[in-house]
């Protein structure tokens, strides 16, 4: 099955699609207004509107799927670690190349191609390119959906939701930032988060947020509870892990492992700040589920889950249970039922 980075990558190449072909069939009709106006010169013999806009649509279609392909798989991917400035450049002159071979395409069919009109295509076109690349650097900063729900202003008034969090927490953190140094410690959380990010994702998780070096992964409740994907996460995330352990080892010595708590309950999701705009989750269930985590610890568990959500998920047959008992957390006044996991599938 495919994966589902790949998946809404496909998604954003769809989207560049339809809009760069809905901006190819507006360019002719600007340039049929503009040579009907009392001061433009008049249409060339045998102008036609409609082979106009096939031209210019097929070219669009061209476009997108060479560029939008090279920016979403190529640029955005293999440049996420060099400078803004750096990728706009491979971008014009990746754009460049795109031009090029659409033109060479028109000369197959024996379309004619005016040289300004080329030029003129190039300036209209570069810009698109751009304000393409910076809205997918700008999603890309600000998570899957987030940035089209603050454009549409959808938490501008704050909602409640149903929701399930996992706070993953790297064990030992304190002694691999130690023995690693500052510098090569971030270059080894920036691999491992790189790293579970596929098996977050497959499992239909979303990345909240990182905190240090703490991962807090959030699941609309339906999504989550199915096939019990938000535990699943973490075993999945483990043993992906542990195929990678030979590259971890090699370039730090270090194998990483995860503990995790997992609960669930109703946030109030809204839209905060002025000069960085961010979409937050509050509420108690936050505040709960850290202290869940905090139990791994204390009894030496990899996993542990509320007695709330184990009641929602399908447990019996894929993960082996240790009831923990109903335990008093840290600034709560009532007791919650915790329940310890490991998987039994191999």
């Amino acid at each position: 099955m495919m994966n589902r980075r790949t998946s809404y990558k496909l998604r954003q190449l769809g989207i560049i699609t339809v809009i760069w072909l809905i901006i190819g069939f507006f360019i002719p009709l600007y340039d049929r207004l503009a040579l009907s106006t009392t001061n433009a010169v008049t249409p060339v013999p045998k102008y036609s509107i409609a082979e106009a806009v096939a031209i210019n649509m097929g070219a669009a279609l061209i476009g997108a799927l060479l560029g939008g392909s090279l920016l979403v798989f190529y640029v955005n991917v293999k440049f996420r670690d060099k400078s803004y400035g750096y990728t706009i450049l491979t971008v014009v002159l990746s754009f460049l190349g795109v031009v090029a071979i659409v033109n060479v395409v028109l000369r197959l069919f024996a379309i004619p191609s005016d040289p300004f009109r080329i030029l003129k295509n190039c300036m209209i076109w570069g810009v698109i390119v751009a304000i393409t690349q910076l809205f997918l650097q700008i999603n890309n900063k600000f998570g899957q959906g987030v940035f089209w729900n603050i454009l549409r202003g959808k938490y501008n008034t704050p909602k409640e939701e149903n929701k399930i969090f996992m706070f993953l927490d790297l064990n030992s953190s304190t002694t691999i930032a130690e023995k690693l140094g500052d510098k090569k410690y971030h270059a080894f959380l920036k691999d491992l988060f790189t790293d579970i990010t596929n098996p977050i994702l497959d499992n239909k998780g979303e990345i909240y947020q990182y905190v240090g070096d703490e991962v807090i992964v959030a699941w609309k409740h339906d999504d989550g509870i199915q096939n019990s994907k938000c535990v699943q996460c973490f075993f999945d995330i483990k043993y992906h892990l542990l195929q990678l352990n030979n590259k971890y080892m090699k370039l730090y010595g270090v194998t990483p492992i995860f503990k995790a708590g997992i609960h669930c309950g109703k946030v109030v999701a809204g839209e905060v700040g002025i000069i960085k705009r961010d979409i937050t989750y509050s509420g108690d269930v936050l505040n709960t589920t850290s202290r869940i985590q905090d139990m791994c610890k204390e009894f030496n568990q990899e996993v542990i889950v509320s007695g709330d959500l184990a009641a929602s998920l399908r447990l019996a047959g894929n993960f082996a249970t240790q009831t923990l008992g109903s335990i008093k957390l840290k600034g709560k006044q009532k007791e919650m039922l915790l329940i310890a996991l490991k998987s039994i599938i191999p």
